[in-house]
């Protein structure tokens, strides 16, 4: 009888667990030049120089996990694809960037939020001179 009350108190634990973890859904996508502590985007825009870093942050409201993956395009060139598993336990912001030691040429760039595979929103940007 003490191996069954060890074998239910695990099975419970276990469906404690699953029960608590829940998909991370990201309600905001920001982008700018900088972040803030949390790291969500303190100045947006969609404005670049070539030589700035490009930041893009994806905010969730509740807890959650899962993975968050960017690819950031220059017209439909592919230029780079990134990803980070999260697991928040509430609000939270996950920040991705791209930056060009010789500087971005100037043109319409995009950066796509996939989350968990499924594409959630894409924040297009352009680079001046």
């Amino acid at each position: 009888m003490f191996r069954t009350g060890k074998l239910a108190a695990a099975v419970l634990a276990a469906v404690v667990v699953v029960a608590c973890s829940q998909p991370i859904e990201v309600s905001t996508i920001q982008i700018g030049r900088s972040l803030n502590v949390d790291q969500s985007v303190a100045s947006q825009t969609t404005t670049f120089k070539p030589n700035e870093t490009v930041y893009v942050s994806a905010l969730n409201s509740a807890r959650g996990d899962g993975t968050i993956q960017v690819r950031w395009y220059m017209g439909s060139q592919l230029l780079s694809e990134r990803e980070k598993r999260v697991s928040f336990k509430g609000a939270g912001a996950t920040e991705f960037n791209i930056s060009s030691a010789t500087g971005f040429p100037p043109g319409d760039y995009s950066v796509e939020v996939i989350v968990n595979g499924t594409s959630i929103g894409t924040r297009k940007f352009n680079v001046t001179k």
